[in-house]
Order: structure tokens, then C-alpha cells, then sequence
């Protein structure tokens, strides 16, 4: 992939997306097809300022490729339905295993490398540990119709014996960055940290419901943003790697604690964390604990650290938050 490639990136208006179009341009790729729902505008902010070629409604998409010989070289697939609080699973069928069928289909005709937006809400309550092993995708036990539609797109690509020349799934950690603002009640813990804190000056976290862990000790796997697009990118750069799943995180579990009192740290203010009960909607269908194994991608050879937790949130805070500022 070079400076001259035309490279498509669905979801490019939402928040990994369109992070993923401004370091594109950062690395000098301006023949960017954009695919996303572009009516909202609350996602107008994240492409304001960025370079491309186009931008075609996800819904005319492949009549758009169909119309001309359109020359691809490259799909970043990004775009899905991704509210874990959506329990109508034909809305989440739709956008994460239908039309990324398609995009597939589409890949393996024309011979087009892909990489594609995984979930590691596709490990469910961890049963089956947190290592992204072909061979554990199919007991996999998804707690919500988000993890259950990621993880029958994962299924079904790995029943697949026509394939892209490369591809690879890559199953997100809890990422958090830049350009979320849209995202309401899903954005991260440490957008919502921050402005309850300019706001009230103190920080609520859900209690546990579980007596193996204390309050604000619920353990995730926090990735930032940054890292997603250094990944991404190489991967992209690198296509003779092992296609397959690749985890995406830090590969260190950390608590909510941890994480609000580096947004506290992040602004120079003392630590106020208060707790309140957990709705009664997703108790259920809480992950208490996520870390990646990250042994996968190491092996096939990806060579930069990640960002500390302290690290990452520090440059969210001050560097964007703080000044109302996108990637």
C-alpha cells in the first residue's frame, strides 16, 4: 500500500473510524473512500479538517462500487452497529454479520486486502480465557447481542475457503480517545470521568455485584485509540503476515479505579469517587474482567510498546478534552 492507493474505510464517521482517516492523511494517503451514515450531525466534527476522495452513504455502497470499474486497494472495515445496549439482535445481525458479509464478498471477488473491527465483547464473561485462538471461537459465549453478532462474523469468516489475499479481525479492547463525543452513554469511562468532574468535581462508578470483586474493581483491558491506528496501519503495511483474529489491547487488566484517578490526575484534581448500583438492564451482561493475550500479534512481528493506561489518558485529557479538541 502507497501514497497513490485508494483505500476504503467504512464507520468513517464514527469514532476509531475517523481517528483512522486523520492518521491516514498524517502518512500522506488522500484516496480515501469514506462509507458511512453521514446524516448525523453530531459526527460532523470528527472528518472536519481531513483529506479524501469521497464519501458514499453506507447504503448505496456496493451500487456506488457496482456502477464503475472503482480500483480498491485496500478495506479498512470499521463500520457496525456497536451499542452493547441494544438487545434487538436483528439491528446488530444486520450491520455486523450482513454487511460485513458483504464487504467480504466483495474483498474475495476483486482481491483486496482487509482488515475488520472485531470485539473482545465476543469473549463473554471469559469462560474460555481471552486468547484469540481459531480454535475457541465457536464455544465463544457472547453476553450481549453486540459480542454474539461479532462473533458469528467471526464464525463464519473462519468457515470461509475463498478468502482475501490477506485479512485480518481485529478484536477491540475497551478503546477510548479522541473523537467519541457522539457517543453518549457508550462513550468511555474516561469521557464521562471528565465531565463528571468539571461538572460536580467527583466521580460515580458502578458497585460490584459480585463478591470476588470490591467496588471500582472490576478489571478491563483499556487501549487508546492511538494504538488501534498504529496497529491497524501496520498491519496494512505488513499483508504477508498469518491472516486471521488478532486481539487488540494492552495485554494488563487495570481497575476503574485506576482509570478514573489517572482522569483526576490528568486535571490536577484530587481523587472524589463515590459508588452507585449498577442498572438492573446490562447487570448481567457485565464483563468483570478482560486482558488480552497479545502473544499473537507480537509474534507476527508488531514492534511498539502501547500506552500505559497513565500515558493514554493523560494525552486524552489534556491534549483533547481539555481543549475540545478532535484527532
Amino acid at each position: 500500500m502507497d501514497k497513490h492507493s485508494r483505500i476504503v474505510v467504512t464507520g468513517s464517521a464514527g469514532f476509531i473510524g475517523s481517528c483512522l482517516v486523520g492518521f491516514l492523511n498524517e502518512k500522506g494517503f488522500e484516496q480515501l473512500i469514506l462509507v458511512d451514515d453521514f446524516t448525523r450531525e453530531d459526527r460532523q466534527q470528527n472528518l472536519a479538517g481531513k483529506t479524501y476522495e469521497a464519501c458514499i452513504e453506507r447504503e448505496v455502497f456496493f451500487d456506488w462500487l457496482a456502477a464503475a470499474d472503482r480500483q480498491i486497494d485496500f478495506v479498512f472495515h470499521l463500520g457496525a452497529r456497536t451499542d452493547t445496549t441494544e438487545f434487538d439482535y436483528t439491528i446488530q445481525e444486520y450491520f455486523n454479520v450482513t454487511y460485513s458479509r458483504r464487504v467480504w464478498e466483495y474483498c474475495v471477488r476483486h482481491q483486496i486486502p482487509l482488515v475488520y473491527a472485531s470485539s473482545a465483547a465476543t469473549y463473554g464473561g471469559g469462560e474460555q480465557g481471552y486468547a484469540d485462538d481459531h480454535g475457541i471461537v465457536t464455544a465463544l459465549q457472547p453476553l450481549n447481542a453486540y459480542g454474539i453478532s461479532k462473533n458469528e462474523f467471526d464464525k463464519w469468516v473462519l468457515q470461509q475457503t475463498e478468502q482475501p489475499p490477506f485479512w485480518a479481525g481485529l478484536k477491540f479492547f475497551n478503546v477510548y480517545g479522541p473523537n467519541e463525543y457522539h457517543k453518549g452513554r457508550m462513550a468511555s469511562m474516561i469521557w464521562h470521568s471528565y465531565h463528571q468532574i468539571r461538572k460536580h468535581g467527583q466521580v460515580k462508578l458502578f458497585r460490584s455485584h459480585r463478591p470476588d470483586f470490591r467496588d471500582g474493581e472490576q478489571l478491563r483491558d483499556f487501549i487508546y485509540v492511538k494504538d488501534i491506528l498504529k496497529v491497524a496501519y501496520w498491519l496494512s503495511q505488513h499483508t504477508s503476515t498469518a491472516s486471521g483474529l488478532y486481539n487488540l489491547g494492552t495485554g494488563h487488566a487495570r481497575s476503574f479505579v485506576a482509570l478514573v484517578t489517572s482522569t483526576f490526575a490528568g486535571m490536577d484534581i484530587p481523587a472524589d469517587i463515590t459508588y452507585i448500583d449498577m442498572p438492573e438492564d446490562i447487570r448481567d451482561k457485565y464483563q468483570y474482567f478482560t486482558e488480552a493475550s497479545m502473544a499473537k500479534l507480537q509474534a507476527a512481528g508488531y514492534p511498539d510498546a502501547f500506552y500505559s493506561l497513565e500515558e493514554g489518558v493523560t494525552d486524552y485529557v489534556s491534549n483533547y478534552l481539555a481543549k475540545d479538541a478532535w484527532y
